[in-house]
């Protein structure tokens, strides 16, 4: 089973979508929104991609941290941080037999369904 990750209304995620769409490869989308977060989801990723590839430094809810927060980041802290705030975790995150793979480009996904 292919499952998606992320906010249906980021651009990375519609590239994503439509890639699969094109390819007739059949999957999930786990709307964050709508579908939720929980440390659970958020550790695995954080286990698997490592915290610091899953935590969006580019985007402004991470911007909008006070400095102090930044500075004492670390895994655990990371993971409340992303289960709180699930638009800092870096999208899409793709799901394919239980191995978990970060960002979108269409080489990539390529490569993953080969």
């Amino acid at each position: 089973m292919i499952k998606l990750f992320g906010i249906p209304n980021c651009d990375t995620i519609k590239k994503a979508k439509k890639w699969l769409e094109q390819n007739n490869i059949e999957y999930t989308f786990h709307d964050y929104r709508k579908d939720g977060v929980d440390s659970e989801m958020v550790n695995n990723f954080c286990q698997q991609l490592d915290w610091q590839q899953v935590l969006n430094k580019r985007g402004t809810t991470y911007r909008q941290l006070d400095d102090a927060t930044k500075e004492n980041l670390n895994a655990e802290s990371a993971v409340a941080l992303l289960v709180e705030q699930p638009a800092m975790i870096k999208r899409p995150i793709l799901e394919k037999d239980g191995e978990l793979h970060l960002g979108f480009k269409a080489d990539q996904y390529q490569s993953i369904f080969s």
